[in-house]
């Protein structure tokens, strides 16, 4: 790319001297967007523009300083460099003190206008950046980062805010770790339904017998064990939304009877004669590509298809790799305040980490390689401490209670008692997480601010 790229809303009512001058700018990298006409440039800049205006001052109709008021009011940090007559000097030297980038005098050598074009253009071009980072750092202020600058990035986001309102349902591909239900969560808090429920239900992590009571409710005597009426996720995200994560495990069987549900917005609780309208909008995740039929499995056709009505894929990290200093940056960050300590300083073998890892979990790994240089582990400590195997003459389900005990205790210990931290590491629901901690007499605080300063209780 030429040196000197960049975009400019070229203004002046002479055409031999537009015409020479668009040329010239071309020449030098520049994209031009050539107008005759003061109002003309005017429609062609907004707060997102993102380049330099020059415009000359005399012209009819809105003259050179009216449109710099014009584009002032817009946004004062468009770069605005005027070309002025000998008489106008004076005015230009005012307009410089009002917040005009520079002024050029005629006649002028091509090269002068060039190097001030360029200098411009950097300035926009880190004004725009900043902006952008401060965006990102907004989104991610809530715990929600969407945070990149990386084409597909960008992308997400905008078509995100586009659709956020539509009452259409929504297939998010990503690979593990890649953030799927950050961009659930972002289309509902950007949407008119975040008032309602936000209803989250994995369907991999729940055993076949229960998903279905779960998803769709029951009443009370609907099949032993019913002793009451139950409200299932559908029917409770009426008017908000509905999160199924990994929806390529749903049984065959409910995939029928979701199907249904997303066909006619009303179902029927097991145990009940009664139909019930819904307010449905349904965000789905999955991890693998549904339209391949080899990655579908069992997986209905139709129900894809159905679900299909809005796709949005979200890169692995290493497709973004140019996102990953700043995503560390922010994770770095949160640790640090999560675990009372200083940000850490990034050393050389951290950074060479950044660079050279292939990130296979995507933006969660990051995050945890984040909590543990935040505690002062590197990418070789990463081996340091083996669970402790325990003793060969156990039997069998004494020894797996506490091979499971052990990684427990890893996992807290690495994310400094953070449980939220260990259950995203271990991969595990989190009523079951909180089950095996009273199994296995853990507590969760034995491991903040940095150590487990209790002894290893054997689970019993």
């Amino acid at each position: 790319m030429n040196e000197g790229s960049g975009l400019v809303a070229l203004v002046d009512d002479d055409a031999d001297l537009l015409h020479a001058t668009t040329q010239l700018l071309e020449l030098a990298g520049f994209t031009v967007l050539a107008r005759d006409a003061a109002e003309a440039a005017l429609a062609t800049v907004d707060r997102d523009f993102d380049g330099v205006v020059v415009s000359d001052i005399r012209m009819p109709g809105m003259n050179g300083l009216q449109l710099f008021d014009r584009i002032k009011a817009i946004d004062a940090d468009i770069p605005v460099i005027l070309v002025t007559g000998h008489g106008d000097v004076d005015l230009a030297v005012a307009a410089l003190k009002d917040g005009v980038y520079d002024f050029i005098p005629k006649p002028y050598a091509g090269d002068r206008l060039v190097e001030a074009l360029k200098r411009a253009s950097e300035k926009r071009r880190l004004v725009m950046e900043n902006r952008r980072l401060r965006e990102a750092a907004a989104q991610a202020a809530d715990g929600l980062p969407l945070i990149g600058e990386a084409p597909a990035i960008r992308r997400l986001r905008e078509t995100l805010r586009q659709i956020a309102d539509m009452d259409v349902d929504v297939l998010v591909e990503g690979e593990t770790g890649t953030g799927k239900e950050v961009v659930a969560d972002l289309l509902h808090r950007w949407g008119r339904r975040r008032t309602k429920p936000f209803v989250a239900l994995n369907c991999g992590a729940l055993p076949e017998t229960v998903i279905e009571s779960e998803l769709f409710g029951h009443e009370a005597g609907a099949f032993t064990g019913a002793q009451r009426r139950r409200i299932g996720r559908v029917e409770h995200s009426s008017g908000g939304t509905l999160f199924l994560d990994e929806i390529e495990s749903m049984p065959p069987a409910l995939q029928v009877k979701l199907l249904r549900v997303l066909e006619t917005r009303s179902l029927t609780p097991l145990g009940s004669n009664e139909t019930r309208r819904l307010d449905l909008r349904v965000v789905a995740a999955t991890k693998v590509d549904l339209g391949r039929p080899d990655q579908r499995g069992d997986f209905r056709e139709d129900l894809y298809f159905r679900l299909n009505v809005v796709t949005l894929r979200i890169p692995p990290l290493r497709e973004r790799r140019g996102d990953i200093p700043m995503l560390f940056g922010h994770f770095l960050g949160k640790a640090a305040e999560r675990f009372g300590r200083p940000v850490a300083k990034v050393n050389a073998a951290v950074s060479d980490h950044l660079q050279s890892h292939d990130w296979p979990g995507n933006v969660r790994e990051l995050a945890h390689f984040a909590d543990r240089v935040a505690l002062g582990l590197g990418p070789d400590d990463e081996a340091e401490a083996p669970a402790r195997l325990p003793e060969p003459s156990a039997a069998l389900p004494e020894r797996v209670g506490q091979y499971e005990a052990q990684l427990i205790r890893d996992a807290l210990r690495d994310h400094g008692g953070d449980v939220r931290g260990a259950i995203d590491a271990l991969g595990v629901p989190r009523k079951t997480f909180y089950d095996k901690l009273k199994r296995y007499s853990i507590a969760a605080s034995e491991f903040r601010n940095g150590g487990d300063t209790q002894p290893v209780r054997e689970p019993t």
